[in-house]
């Protein structure tokens, strides 16, 4: 017996009524359909995000994990400045500490894990071209900052230095000739940039930047004695290479001065003597940090005026030496330390006669 007999013949009005729920019937499985494959579309999709999801954060875990196991051994600098105004009317040295300095950029470059900036600048004239210096030397950095291969890191970062230092110098003669009247400012620059465990270091005028490194192999007394590397060039009129340029630019140096009047050869700002050989170009230093480094001094000229660079080393070494130290809060021992030197340093310059502004800044380095 055929199942389809059990089942009544349709009328004509029952066929027309099945006939409109046969279309409505496939118009709901053709929407049933639709859905299913809206659905299915849906989790192929998610599983396609959730599978780079995925793929991405075990990327990033394994970049976070190459930065972790890159930053063991790597140093760690700590800044400690001191500011002494002397006999001077008006501070104008200004300074800059960015222990991290990555929070200025866009990105790091994936061989580099972690990147320090330091700097002094010594005005004259006026406050007005160290501050400016200060404010916006390392944003140029920042926006010009390598993002090379470690091959060829090097060569860009020198690049790098020498453009940022142009692109400052021009921004603040730019601003400078728009006042009235105009600016006459100018101000030195010595910038320490710390890249991993290479130190970078940018000079012009005469501020400075020494190292003190312990030497290798101890003395007889069996201490390791101490060196004085100097990491910076001093700019004046009376070295031969800087006279040169300036008197074959159409200036003239008098009383050890351009023109008797400005003391530096290199500078930022300094408008009115730029047609004389005044330039902006930073001699440029590199040097690998190494296990026996102890501190980096940043100064400017007020401190060398009345100390040597061994003087100076010795006088901090001493005081890194010393038995007891007032207790602070947040600071350990050795901070403590380092922070007592820098201060004393820079009251000793001007306990010895120092009448101009003195700015120290201490780099404390430890692996």
């Amino acid at each position: 017996m055929d199942l389809f007999d059990d089942l009544p013949e349709p009328t004509q009005s029952c066929g027309l009524i099945s006939a409109a729920s046969l279309s409505a019937t496939k118009e709901e499985e053709e929407e049933d359909e639709e859905e299913e494959e809206d659905k299915e579309e849906e989790k192929r999709l998610k599983r396609k995000h959730d599978d780079a999801d995925c793929h991405e954060k075990r990327e990033d875990e394994e970049q976070a994990e190459i930065k972790k196991v890159y930053k063991e051994g790597l140093p760690v600098l700590k800044g400690f400045v001191a500011a002494r105004r002397g006999e001077r009317d008006e501070m104008q040295d200004a300074h800059v500490l960015l222990p991290d300095m990555s929070v200025c950029l866009c990105a790091l470059p994936g061989h580099v894990s972690q990147v320090s900036y330091f700097a002094v600048f010594d005005g004259h004239g006026g406050a007005r071209a160290s501050r400016f210096a200060a404010e916006n030397l390392h944003a140029n950095l920042a926006k010009k900052f390598p993002s090379g291969e470690k091959e060829t890191f090097d060569k860009l970062m020198k690049k790098c230095l020498l453009d940022t230092f142009r692109q400052t110098d021009e921004d603040f003669l730019k601003k400078a000739s728009s006042q009235k009247p105009a600016w006459k400012d100018g101000s030195t620059a010595t910038c320490v940039l710390v890249v991993d465990d290479t130190v970078y270091v940018a000079n012009l005028g005469d501020s400075r930047a020494v190292l003190c490194r312990a030497e290798a192999a101890a003395g007889a007394d069996g201490e390791k004695r101490s060196l004085t590397l100097s990491l910076s060039r001093e700019h004046n009129p009376t070295i031969y290479e800087e006279r040169m340029r300036i008197q074959r630019a159409g200036g003239t140096v008098r009383d050890g001065r351009v023109l008797g009047v400005l003391e530096v050869s290199r500078s930022i700002g300094d408008g009115q003597y730029k047609r004389c050989g005044i330039i902006s170009t930073p001699d440029l230093r590199r040097v690998q940090l190494t296990a026996n480094d102890r501190f980096i001094i940043l100064a400017c000229d007020g401190l060398f005026k009345v100390f040597s660079a061994d003087e100076a080393v010795k006088f901090v070494l001493n005081v890194l030496q010393e038995g007891s130290v007032e207790q602070k809060e947040a600071l350990t021992e050795e901070e403590l330390r380092f922070d007592a030197a820098c201060q004393q340093l820079a009251s000793e310059a001007v306990r010895r006669g120092c009448a101009d502004n003195v700015t120290v800044i201490l780099l404390s380095i430890t692996f």
